[in-house]
């Protein structure tokens, strides 16, 4: 931070401690004030006629800090030089104009810091603020700030007080102002029950370390040069120089050291030097003797053309003292001015690395944030698709169950049928057991009509296939039917689109005629593919027209069986039944009864017509019925 950003950080608060008139700008008076000011703290000649000339044409009416900057730039702060004024008397100008108008405090309370105190920790908080305006100073700086006043004071500082501060107002967390930073210091929470007299000895203490550039101050005995004894004088370390004075008032200077990188500093023992320079050659041991003087804890501070030698009070001051002018030998080759400005900008460093390792820790935490949402989001779909599985498993479930049922029910039917039929046959086999001999025949006859029942299942087994050979063969005819039907629409489509190309094309023929010939060959294609279709349709019909002869076959062999059954089985007539306890479809003729036996030829023939027609219905009956029953998947047993 160069002497430039620091006057301007104190310039900002006088400036905007001026009075703003109804347009919200300052009007040309208050900066002729202020530029007069400012000029005599900082030992430039002020020249009152530059600021007219520079807002002449802002005669009437006031003017805005956009049309002051340029102004401080050229005509202060361009001939500002460094070292020909006190930087303290600029802050107290500046302080004296911002506190009258944004410092109010009850002068009663006695926790209130004094006015000197105030201004300090004003110039303390401009040093370690940020460079961006509003000037405003992060939570890490105000809690360092704080622990070195209260390291001042050799207390402990509680970090508890100042996070529950920062935690009152989420906005504040990105900064506070100087005037939040004094109401703090002001409420007496930092400095509860300390005497005023050592908070002002602390702030002065640390306002003199910091914005001072004073790296150690305190007693020690300085050998003189010319006399040779001993005297108590008050040392000052900046980074530049280490001057001593008679008191700690610092009202008399009586000498400075300027240090640089060829000055070096030596610790004295009883039996030992230990020997440091500003290249940090360390423990290089000489033997030296004993001072006659009776001085202990001794170091000496070695120039180009003089040797001081100087007495802490005991070892620890001593090596505090070397180690302090060792430090300051090292930012001087360094090229480096102040030691708390570097430290300031190596927190400035670590706070941005924080910052960013903070960042990247949040993206990467929204990345695990939005994987963990998308594996939420999968496992949610996971689960659905699961419960859409049970449910599907329960329909499945539920449709083989009615299967089952359906299964059932016809099993019971079948059974009922079963039942019945064996009812049936157990009252023919005790009718049966009376005809012994016509038992017999008829047993013949059974099993030549079983033999015939069974032909005429597997007749009928074919013309089921045939059947559903034709049904299969009409939907490939019906899809060829939809295909052939889209090879036309393709067709015509392609045609009118040729035909819409043959008008458009008629002044663009010779360009236009590769694509010509391509949708030629796509309608040459297609003509192909549908005459294929209608190939495929001609065999498809060609299979139909066969299926259609198996059927026509099958029923044939149907009526052919039919009349073999008819002719095996012979009627009965009404004369030659006998009579039994209970009804019968059989009797045994008599012979004794030439009557019957005529009327037996006579009708013989009407018996026979109408027995053959009665058989003819019956098949033709039971083979529809069993047509029926295997077009819907099941045979009823006879």
């Amino acid at each position: 931070m160069d002497l430039r950003s620091e006057l301007l950080k104190s310039i900002w608060y006088g400036f905007t401690a001026l009075d703003l008139e109804k347009s919200g700008k300052v009007s040309k008076s208050q900066l002729k004030v202020l530029s007069h000011n400012l000029c005599t703290v900082l030992s430039i000649p002020h020249d009152p006629v530059a600021l007219e000339e520079h807002f002449r044409d802002d005669d009437d009416g006031p003017v805005s800090s956009q049309g002051y900057m340029p102004y401080l730039n050229k005509y202060i702060l361009d001939k500002v030089v460094e070292g020909s004024f006190t930087k303290e008397n600029v802050d107290e100008l500046c302080w004296t104009l911002t506190a009258k108008k944004n410092y109010q405090t009850d002068k009663t309370s006695s926790t209130v810091l004094p006015e000197k105190d105030a201004f300090r920790l004003w110039c303390l908080f401009n040093f370690l603020s940020e460079d961006k305006y509003p000037l405003v100073m992060v939570p890490d700086e105000v809690e360092y700030l704080l622990k070195k006043v209260c390291m001042a004071m050799s207390i402990e500082f509680n970090c508890g007080e100042l996070e529950d501060f920062f935690s009152q107002d989420s906005v504040q967390q990105s900064g506070i102002t100087v005037w939040v930073f004094l109401d703090l210091m002001n409420s007496g929470k930092i400095t509860r029950g300390i005497d005023k007299s050592i908070i002002s000895m602390a702030i002065e203490e640390v306002y003199r370390e910091i914005v001072g550039d004073v790296l150690k101050e305190g007693y020690l005995w300085k050998k003189g040069q010319l006399r040779r004894n001993w005297k108590e004088r008050w040392f000052t370390l900046r980074p530049s120089n280490l001057s001593y004075y008679t008191g700690e008032d610092r009202k008399e200077c009586l000498g400075s050291i300027a240090l640089d990188g060829n000055c070096c500093v030596e610790e004295v023992d009883d039996d030992q030097i230990l020997f440091g320079r500003s290249k940090w050659i360390k423990n290089i041991l000489f033997p030296v003797l004993p001072d006659r003087d009776g001085k202990r804890c001794m170091f000496c501070l070695k120039t180009l053309s003089k040797t001081y030698e100087m007495s802490a009070s005991d070892t620890k001051q001593r090596q505090e003292w070397t180690t302090a002018i060792q430090t300051a030998i090292r930012l001087h080759m360094e090229g480096k001015n102040s030691l708390h400005k570097d430290l300031k900008l190596k927190r400035r460093e670590q706070r941005e690395q924080r910052e960013k390792r903070r960042q990247s820790k949040e993206e990467e935490l929204q990345r695990l944030r939005a994987l963990q949402e998308e594996r939420e989001r999968k496992l949610e779909e996971l689960e659905l698709l699961k419960e859409a599985q049970k449910q599907a498993q329960v329909l499945l479930e539920q449709d083989e169950q009615r299967r089952r049922q359906q299964h059932e029910q016809l099993q019971q039917a079948l059974e009922v049928q079963l039942r019945e039929a064996e009812e049936a046959r157990v009252s023919m086999q005790a009718e049966m057991a009376l005809k012994e001999e016509e038992a017999e025949r008829q047993r013949k006859r059974i099993q030549e009509l079983e033999e015939m029942q069974r032909r005429l299942e597997e007749a009928l087994q074919q013309e089921i296939k045939a059947r559903l050979d034709e049904e299969a063969f009409r939907l490939a005819q019906a899809g060829l039917l939809a295909e052939e039907e889209e090879k036309m629409k393709a067709l015509m489509a392609l045609q009118e689109e040729q035909e819409e190309y043959i008008l458009k094309t008629q002044r663009e023929k010779q360009e236009l005629k590769q694509e010509m010939e391509a949708k030629s060959r796509d309608l040459e294609e297609a003509q192909r593919q549908l005459e294929e279709v209608r190939a495929n349709r001609h065999r498809v019909d060609q299979d139909v027209v066969a299926a259609q002869r198996k059927l026509r076959q099958a029923s044939t062999n149907v009526k052919h069986w039919n009349v073999q059954m008819n002719r095996l089985m012979r009627p009965i007539g009404p004369g030659e039944k006998r009579p039994s306890l209970g009804s019968s479809f059989f009797q045994v003729p008599t012979q004794r009864d030439p009557g019957l036996r005529l009327r037996r030829r006579s009708g013989s023939e009407d018996q026979d017509e109408e027995s053959k027609e009665n058989v003819d219905n019956r098949a033709g009956c039971d083979l529809e019925k069993r047509h029926s029953h295997a077009s819907n998947g099941n045979m009823d047993i006879p």
